[in-house]
């Protein structure tokens, strides 16, 4: 599936759309270079959960947890991670272990050590805006509902 996003806000009202279709468990890969909208996306479908707090990029932290009701969404950036090793010294299963939504941005940097995604979406920026390619691995068929 393709979706084509004129700006910054479609980028968030994706990531609220999202929020309506996603199950309770579920893993979402975020790939796209930097500025691509991956946070964007997240802080969309946070908003629509109900935070209202300030939605930033884990770069330097690894994870940001966000609690909304008894839903646990956790936003990964695995950017600066020099070996995958490094997400077991974490405690990465811990994380996933848990009833949450997890997005994982620069999930290839983790490979080895991360869980297979229900939902892949690839940002990439275009001259008008952005293009998100959507690969739902669900039994669901969580992307035909966006």
């Amino acid at each position: 599936m393709q979706v084509f996003l004129n700006n910054t806000e479609a980028t968030e009202q994706f990531g609220a759309s999202l929020h309506q279709v996603l199950p309770a468990k579920c893993v979402i890969y975020l790939q796209g270079d930097l500025g691509a909208g991956k946070t964007t996306l997240v802080r969309g479908f946070l908003r629509a959960a109900g935070y209202n707090g300030t939605v930033k990029s884990p770069t330097y932290n690894l994870v940001e947890e966000y609690k909304i009701d008894q839903q646990s969404v956790f936003h990964f950036d695995l950017y600066r991670i020099s070996s995958p090793e490094e997400l077991e010294w974490i405690g990465i299963n811990d994380y996933f272990a848990q009833q949450s939504i997890c997005f994982i941005e620069w999930p290839d940097l983790g490979l080895g050590f991360l869980p297979q995604p229900d939902i892949v979406i690839v940002i990439t920026q275009e001259e008008q805006g952005r293009l998100l390619v959507i690969t739902d691995n669900t039994e669901m068929s969580i992307a035909s509902a966006l």
